[in-house]
């Protein structure tokens, strides 16, 4: 029988259990990512944009119940709003695990069916549950009958065999069948035959007008389009033909981006004006992580993108590369490291 966890205090305390957080707007999305996503950049995330809704990284149904699930759901506060994407396919495992996310604070549970990688299959989690779509509506039954969190899907457009506009059709109905209302769709099919991880997120051809089209065809449900979105022009154009927006690998390799998200997307104040001044944002919560024990360059890679094409961006990026890793590193690097960039004089606020 499954156990339910133990929710600890501390840095990273949760929001109490079984009450509900407010659902999140997912007008502007940070995709999850997997070795990408993880509490540290959030946190990073979290100081350039408070609006823009996060997810984390997969975790497998598997890893919840067998594994560290302290570990595993592992957040601070301030990263709200917060998604737990989930990777399995068992209905029964699935319904636990949203217990948990409910438990542990988030504010909404997903479901991969767009993770095109050989391991995953193996297991019946990610893009290959597109060819079996009766089974993730009988999962996404047992997720929302588990608890009050939205539950939301994030998949492809289809698969290699199963790539028509009908099938993709047929997927949509027999999920929103199922209670499900919001479709996060990457607008590229995953070919699970001869593709590695990385050419699946290049190599098949966007169709954007298939998620535009989904909209048009289901107007009751929220579609949130993703895949190869870069500048806020696209975003913008995206939004005119769907409800939301989900920025993957731009987002993590030029983070600065998402400083203009709250007043370009929310009509809210921009948290802070300079990369400078998001950094030292970030030394609280830097020092508490090295004194729990976590080591330097296991947070400072996700800050690497920060300076992205600014002057000194270069040389920060090389002293943390070259001293992150050495045994006692400190705080004091990442001080050290920002000394390498001229803080401007004037407001420096993010264009896209």
């Amino acid at each position: 029988m499954f156990q339910d966890a133990n929710i600890h205090s501390g840095i990273h305390s949760t929001s109490p259990m079984n009450v509900a957080p407010k659902e999140p707007s997912r007008r502007f999305c940070v995709a999850p990512m997997m070795d990408w996503t993880t509490s540290h950049y959030r946190y990073l995330a979290r100081q350039l944009s408070r609006h823009a809704l996060l997810y984390t990284e997969m975790v497998t149904t598997g890893a919840l119940i067998h594994g560290d699930t302290e570990r595993f759901l592992r957040h601070d506060p301030a990263e709200y709003p917060l998604a737990l994407q989930l990777g399995g396919s068992d209905a029964r495992e699935l319904a636990h695990c949203s217990k948990l996310a409910e438990q542990f604070g988030f504010n909404e549970v997903n479901l991969n069916v767009g993770c095109p990688s050989d391991r995953v299959q193996n297991n019946m989690i990610g893009a290959c549950l597109m060819g079996h779509p009766d089974k993730v509506a009988e999962g996404v039954r047992a997720m929302i009958e588990a608890t009050s969190l939205p539950v939301t899907v994030k998949h492809r457009i289809g698969i290699d065999g199963r790539e028509s506009w009908d099938e993709l059709c047929e997927f949509v109905e027999k999920v929103a069948s199922a209670g499900c209302r919001t479709f996060i769709v990457h607008a590229r099919i995953a070919v699970l035959e001869g593709l590695s991880p990385k050419e699946n997120r290049d190599v098949p051809p966007l169709k954007y007008d298939w998620v535009y089209r989904l909209k048009e065809t289901y107007p009751d449900l929220e579609i949130i389009i993703n895949g190869g979105i870069k500048t806020f022009d696209e975003c913008r154009e995206h939004l005119s033909r769907t409800d939301g927006v989900m920025l993957g690998r731009e987002a993590y390799h030029n983070p600065w981006l998402l400083a203009g998200v709250d007043a370009e997307f929310f009509g809210a104040d921009t948290p802070v004006t300079t990369r400078h001044e998001a950094l030292r944002a970030m030394y609280p919560f830097i020092q508490s992580e090295l004194e729990r024990g976590v080591y330097l360059n296991h947070i400072s890679r996700h800050l690497l993108g920060l300076f992205h094409g600014v002057p000194g961006g270069r040389q920060f990026r090389r002293y943390i590369s070259e001293n992150a890793h050495k045994s006692g590193a400190g705080l004091e690097v990442i001080q050290t490291a920002l000394e390498k960039v001229r803080e401007p004089e004037s407001p420096a606020i993010a264009e896209a």
